[in-house]
């Protein structure tokens, strides 16, 4: 059988589990790939730090020319994350003649069309399906599986930190401060998680999922993102009293008006799919114009789910059929966009709103009345009686509206956080019902 040397460039948590798996798991591999998968280096410049697979002898270097003028191995798991030097490196084992598999999604959402381009011009190929959902199929669904399909949409959990944080904050009543604390503890969570929680991680993943979808070359920083950070457990509550979860969504949207995109926490009716997904694993509901919604659920993050579809690419790099599919997906193509961004603005859906308001008489009018003035209706009205400790100061009013533009929700909030009776910031999350897989 033949024997096809590769190296891994990252020895972090998920090179370490790639490592393992190429280490402990070579006749399934040979099976798959029917040929040998030799791990020949791997590349960190710290070689003392211990980690959790012990490595032959020789294997561990910090030296990356070893790899990159190495023409006997074939291909590389680019494996060290961030922008600098992963960009440079990347490019360097593209033009030393190898093939890439990489889990960065940051890298490609901000330097994809230059990556792929350079790729193509090297007759090179670069997989990455561990770079959006981790060991969920995700690429390879919208890549090959739906290509009958024209997508329509896709709303998703695709950051497990926030979903666990959201979680503990649901299940304990603990406010988000304290779950940001245990997801750290755990492991789940960085010491600086504002990536995680801002939404920035899930709008670059998004944006890598508009263009494989949709052919769409966006941004990320220009997609629309709202975080977890200033979710309260108060907010969960009320969520579940109107028969709703909240989870952070990044959602994508074929309209008539062109593509819509946006990350922001999201009421979802309990039942439905993505309203059950706990913990730190991710989701993600597709809708295709022939095969309807498809529904996705795995882990999102960790070694040995990252290390998975890793070593899965790496195996069809090997056979041939990424050089193949890499060729047909044209990402980040040269070529204009075939498709429009639309206007947020234009986004129609149905509102959570919730209010600290006066309790005195008038505060309804008030908001119902600046509501009304910008054609906002309102479905529903949850108001508590006070607590004796509120009695005579502000209490929280929720209201869900039936559907609206963006632009109309957010300059109605804005009009009514100026009321005298209104102690801002107000609260506003979209709406996604079980009758529909977009919002509406």
């Amino acid at each position: 059988m033949e024997t096809i040397k590769v190296a891994v460039v990252g020895f972090g948590t998920i090179g370490s589990g790639v490592a393992h798996l190429l280490l402990s798991q070579q006749q399934r591999i040979a099976r798959h790939a029917g040929c040998r998968l030799q791990l020949q280096y791997v590349v960190d410049p710290d070689l003392t730090r211990p980690r959790n697979v012990q490595l032959p002898e020789g294997l561990l270097t910090a030296d990356l020319s070893k790899v990159a003028d190495d023409p006997e191995i074939k291909v590389v798991a680019q494996l060290i994350g961030g922008i600098e030097p992963d960009r440079s490196i990347l490019l360097r084992l593209l033009e030393s003649g190898k093939d890439v598999v990489t889990a960065n999604k940051a890298l490609l959402a901000q330097h994809g069309p230059e990556l792929f381009e350079r790729a193509r011009q090297l007759g090179r190929s670069i997989a990455f399906e561990a770079s959006v959902g981790g060991g969920i199929p995700i690429i390879a669904a919208i890549g090959q599986s739906l290509t009958a399909n024209q997508i329509v949409s896709l709303s998703g959990i695709l950051n497990g930190t926030s979903n666990f944080i959201v979680t503990m904050m649901e299940e304990s009543g603990v406010e988000y401060d304290q779950a940001v604390k245990e997801a750290q503890r755990l492991g789940y969570a960085e010491a600086n998680p504002a990536m995680d929680v801002d939404g920035t991680d899930a709008a670059q993943k998004l944006a890598i999922l508009a263009q494989l979808a949709f052919g769409a070359s966006v941004p990320w920083q220009s997609i629309p993102r709202v975080g977890i950070d200033s979710l309260t457990s108060a907010d969960l509550r009320y969520a579940g009293e109107l028969g709703y979860r909240i989870k952070l969504l990044a959602s994508a949207n074929l309209t008539q008006d062109g593509l819509e995109l946006h990350v922001s926490p999201t009421l979802v009716r309990s039942g439905y799919p993505l309203a059950e997904v706990r913990g730190a694993f991710n989701a993600l509901t597709v809708v295709g114009d022939a095969v309807g919604p498809v529904f996705f659920h795995g882990l999102g993050a960790g070694q040995m789910p990252t290390a998975s579809a890793v070593v899965a690419d790496m195996i069809d790099t090997v056979v041939g059929r990424t050089q193949i599919t890499f060729r047909r997906l044209e990402m980040w193509p040269t070529r204009p966009s075939p498709v429009s961004l639309c206007d947020h603005a234009g986004r129609q859906a149905r509102y959570y709103l919730r209010f600290r308001v006066d309790d005195r008489p008038g505060v309804m009018a008030q908001i119902c009345g600046i509501l009304g003035n910008h054609q906002i209706s309102i479905a529903s009205v949850i108001q508590h009686e006070p607590t004796e400790e509120e009695q005579g100061s502000s209490v929280p009013l929720v209201i869900m509206t039936h559907t609206a533009s963006e632009g109309a929700a957010q300059m109605a909030i804005e009009e009514i956080n100026y009321l005298d009776c209104v102690q801002p910031p107000s609260v506003r999350m979209p709406v996604l019902d079980e009758s529909s897989d977009v919002v509406e």
